[in-house]
């Protein structure tokens, strides 16, 4: 179709918060903090996702559960059941392909949009946005906030300044004008150091950014430099690249709501990723044998890598020991903006390597209690902020399993 793109970046309201507050409806109104202890103050959790009742009280993403705490005691501490999550994102992205078969999930409530071929059955871009958040509210009961623009670039930017369940649309041609005021934060590739250095050249909104000689912009960022202008410009013509409709790799994803360098964190955010794919490779009763790291920093590049292990596996230790050696040879000075994990290669039958000796007891556990208690009633020690493998406890709360 001839002329400019229209692009949608939809973003679900506090993700995590918003499913618990649908399904348990005496969390409605109430400031309902999702994290990775459900102890409140006297855990050492992190804060997953955050109501918007509870962020009125300073409460952010990635936050300390002990910090929420003394921000926020009166609010109410859930543990996260990433199944379930993973259940409704998957539910989520079946709604956004009622519109479009160009779909592109970036995280597990996040995802971009090309409906420019759907303009003539749907209508423009604002009225498919508005007839999409519609459709959600009707069949999973959670709101998203959208962007509608000719580019993913300002797509994402414009789904993010009216939240919640928000709708901003920029017109072709007026992307420039759109982006000028806005803090040079907001845009792709600024991380702190960034927006240091171009504090220091009186860069402080888009609009400076895009004003700025190129040249002067590379000496001190180099190529990144020329990238950021063009984009300050409203100028990105990446395509959004829909996902195969053929489940052929089992994966999880998890975006940081703040770029990150802390190796802890980094290594924690793997190990659970890592349990939570094989977790849904045995359900699913397959195994596979190439695991695969997705890594995205500060700058927004994105690398893959894989590696193909001799025996297929099912274990959350072997692909966590896969996928961390791939971390080590990728990770450099950069900070990280998203991690994951994904297993393909794979084969549907239980055999094992007649040498193959994998440490299936404590994925056996996993799943026992899980099945039983529901997701996330048994955490690992690591999982833990602050955690010591080895540590255990026996107080009310989810246990705490040995690494």
């Amino acid at each position: 179709m001839d002329g400019p793109r229209t692009i949608l970046h939809l973003d679900m309201d506090a993700f995590y918060a918003a499913v618990e507050q649908r399904d348990r409806p005496e969390l409605r109104g109430k400031p309902v903090i999702v994290g990775a202890d459900p102890r409140g103050g006297r855990g050492r959790g992190v804060v997953a996702t955050a109501s918007y009742e509870a962020r009125k009280f300073g409460v952010a993403s990635a936050m300390p559960i002990s910090q929420a705490w003394k921000r926020c005691p009166q609010g109410v501490y859930v543990p996260p059941d990433m199944e379930k999550y993973a259940r409704v994102s998957h539910e989520v992205m079946d709604v956004l392909r009622d519109f479009t078969d160009c779909v592109e999930p970036i995280s597990i409530d996040e995802a971009f949009l090309d409906v420019t071929g759907s303009r003539r059955m749907f209508g423009d871009g604002e009225t498919i946005a508005r007839a999409l958040k519609d459709a959600l509210r009707a069949r999973v009961q959670l709101t998203a906030s959208v962007g509608v623009a000719p580019s993913k670039l300002v797509a994402k930017i414009a789904s993010d300044l009216r939240k919640p369940d928000g709708l901003v649309v920029v017109p072709p041609g007026t992307e420039a004008a759109f982006l000028a005021p806005l803090a040079i934060r907001r845009l792709w590739g600024v991380g702190p150091k960034t927006e240091e250095g171009l504090a220091r050249l009186g860069v402080r909104t888009i609009g400076d950014l895009a004003t700025l000689e190129t040249r002067k912009l590379e000496h001190r960022l180099g190529t990144h430099g020329h990238d950021l202008v063009r984009l300050a410009r409203g100028e990105d013509d990446r395509p959004v690249v829909s996902a195969s409709g053929d489940a052929k790799s089992v994966g999880h994803e998890h975006t940081f709501d703040a770029d990150t360098a802390d190796r802890t964190r980094l290594r924690r955010t793997l190990l659970e990723l890592a349990d939570a794919v094989a977790h849904r490779l045995r359900r699913a009763g397959t195994r596979a044998r190439t695991v695969t790291l997705k890594y995205r920093d500060e700058t927004f590049t994105t690398l893959t890598r894989a590696k193909t292990l001799e025996d297929a596996t099912d274990s959350g230790q072997v692909l966590f020991a896969t996928a961390w050696a791939l971390f080590e040879k990728t990770h450099g000075p950069k900070r990280v903006r998203l991690l994951g994990v994904s297993a393909s290669n794979l084969s549907g039958g239980p055999q094992m390597g007649l040498f193959t000796a994998e440490p299936k007891g404590v994925d056996r556990v996993l799943d026992a209690v899980s099945g039983r208690f529901g997701s996330g009633s048994l955490v690992r020690a690591s999982l833990l902020a602050g955690g010591t493998p080895g540590e255990t406890s026996d107080k009310k709360g989810s246990r705490r399993l040995k690494r």
